[in-house]
């Protein structure tokens, strides 16, 4: 017996120092690969490929050495910050002399795709061409693209250009069958984030609303591809209506794109603008790859604009996932800021549906208190509602996407009476002794009587109040006016822009120009700071927990695995939230 556990324990020994060796050769090999690529050189004559058909995330944090090496080659995401740095660097550039596009399937909000399509809009006028080639392409692939020179699509690929739709899930019938019991408080026609809850389709409140800010989007996104391709807006919508674009050739007969061909096809015509044979190998180069050799921005003097990221959900606490906007690592960053004296002026870039109302409103005093010293831009995303338009409204002023989702002014708290459930499915019976009346409340088992009821609606109320005063001071206008606007309607950007709860349209580098511009600074007289990448273990380690998590899930559960995803987000749903409602898929 004593044999074999000498056998074991150096089994395990062994095992422990094949992991740890491997570990610090693969941390080695990351530092050598990092090295090599600090030393990257650009050719001249060379074209920059953005492949966007992935996760488009604010800001691509992660310092990935690997990201252009064999089976590494393909990231998982792409960050908006990057990708306008990549083309402002290459419009400059002279050893740049296009874009090649990749861009069918980006996961990312229209906003994000909105602020990139406007960069490559921008880099084309710098007189260098931007080619987009895809096998087939969705409808925000397809609105990235459009901006493109040349438009390819494979002969037997296809284009979904059929309008947008939104969609969610209704969790009603599955907590009848459970035998729980939803109980829900909450202010505002509109506020429907509690509707998945109580209804099994939306309420005739949330229909028009999403109606209303859906078509909103929509005319902002066929006005810019309208534009580009040189087509009416009611030719575009009724190619959608007929669903000619899903056929490649009758896409380019509809003008959508202008050539339909293979991959070759396509590199030959980047290679006549490039004025080289067909046998020439064309000069790549990668973003993470360029963003290494293309020169820093810089500006006289010391002072600088910070562009601080809130994305992701608002929770209190630290950041525990790049899925979650936590109270105390965004406050560190403002108090970062507020505390630099380079730092004169500060753009927070907002991308968050809302959450927590408690982790909302200490973000929103610690804006305040920067606001005090220096100026305060936010420039929203995708979405900045309810609790990200709390962080919003705190700032001098608020510069939004024509199709950013914003809004959603409004208050609701959530609870699930699980008793019956408890009982009529598992069995199990409970029994309380109490010191006073409502020793227990708030309590998930049991029915809350109407005194209980009464005050936690009451809290509700209170915090709307909070939220619609500050947010009618934040907005110079009174909170009558405010909340007429408010009752948790959600708002296109345009929309906001026109009843007064945005100031402009625009993307971050409008947000940064306003931002200055508060601070007094002239064009040159700043730098942008950026934030910092983080190093390559450090995201190692937090890819790997989030990675294992997520496999997890899809592995036990495969199609079910969104919808665990969901409610697991939904268990965190602690105290009085200010959120979107509920969680929209526009596609």
């Amino acid at each position: 017996m004593l044999q074999f556990l000498k056998y074991v324990l150096a089994t395990l020994v062994g095992l422990f120092l094949f992991f740890f060796v491997g570990f610090i050769l693969m941390l080695g090999l990351a530092a050598a690969v990092g090295s090599r690529q600090d030393q990257v050189q650009v050719k001249a004559n060379s074209v920059l490929r953005l492949d966007l058909d992935r996760a488009i995330v604010e800001n691509d944090n992660t310092e990935n050495p690997f990201s252009n090496i064999g089976p590494f080659k393909a990231t998982e995401q792409a960050g908006v910050i990057q990708i306008k740095q990549a083309l402002a660097a290459a419009a400059k550039d002279a050893h740049i002399s296009g874009v090649a596009l990749k861009a069918g399937m980006p996961r990312g909000g229209w906003g994000s795709l909105q602020e990139i399509r406007n960069a490559l809009t921008a880099f084309r006028k710098s007189g260098k061409f931007v080619y987009a080639y895809d096998e087939a392409y969705d409808e925000q692939g397809y609105y990235l693209a459009s901006m493109a020179d040349r438009l390819y699509v494979a002969p037997t690929g296809m284009i979904e250009f059929n309008g947008l739709a939104a969609e969610t899930e209704f969790f009603k019938g599955t907590l009848e069958k459970l035998d729980i019991q939803p109980v829900i408080f909450r202010v505002g026609t509109y506020k429907s984030a509690v509707e998945p809850f109580l209804l099994d389709k939306m309420s005739e409140a949330s229909r028009e609303q999403t109606q209303s800010f859906l078509h909103s989007i929509y005319d902002a996104v066929l006005n810019d591809i309208s534009k580009s391709r040189n087509v009416p807006v009611a030719q575009l919508r009724q190619t959608a209506d007929s669903l000619t674009a899903f056929q490649p050739m009758r896409a380019l007969q509809s003008r959508l794109v202008t050539n339909v061909g293979y991959m070759d096809e396509f590199e030959n015509e980047i290679r006549r603008s490039l004025k080289l044979d067909t046998d020439k190998k064309i000069n790549y180069v990668g973003l993470n790859s360029y963003l290494k050799a293309a020169p820093a921005s810089t500006g006289p003097g010391e002072n600088r604009v910070a562009v601080i990221v809130g994305a992701g959900e608002i929770v209190s606490g630290e950041n525990e996932s790049s899925e979650q906007l936590a109270s105390e690592t965004f406050i560190k960053e403002l108090r970062k800021a507020r505390q630099d004296d380079k730092v004169k002026a500060v753009v927070l870039r907002i991308n968050s549906p809302g959450g927590s109302g408690l982790a909302s409103d200490v973000m929103w005093r610690e804006i305040q208190l920067l606001k005090k010293k220096k100026p305060v831009v936010a420039s929203m995303s995708d979405y900045a509602a309810s609790g990200g338009y709390y962080l919003a409204m705190g700032c001098n002023k608020i510069v939004a996407q024509p199709t950013t989702i914003t809004g959603s002014i409004g208050v609701f708290s959530l609870l699930f009476r699980v008793d019956n459930f408890l009982k009529n499915k598992l069995g199990v019976t409970l029994d309380r002794v109490k010191t006073n009346a409502h020793a227990d409340w708030p309590t998930l088992t049991r029915e809350m009587d109407a005194f209980e009821k009464a005050r936690f609606q009451q809290w509700t109320d209170q915090f709307y109040d909070i939220f619609t005063k500050k947010a009618a001071e934040g907005r110079h206008m009174s909170q009558a006016r405010l909340q007429e606007l408010a009752s948790g309607r959600v708002w296109s950007g345009s929309q906001a822009r026109a009843n007064g709860l945005v100031d402009a349209l625009g993307g971050l580098d409008d947000a940064i120009r306003l931002a200055a511009s508060e601070a007094k600074l002239k064009d040159g007289d700043y730098r942008v700071k950026y934030p910092a990448r983080r190093s390559f273990l450090e995201s190692l380690m937090e890819d790997l927990k989030e990675e294992q998590e997520s496999r997890l899930l899809q592995n036990t559960l495969g199609d079910l695995a969104p919808y665990a995803h969901n409610l697991r987000h939904i268990s965190t749903w602690q105290g009085l939230q200010a959120r979107m409602p509920y969680t929209l898929r526009v596609k």
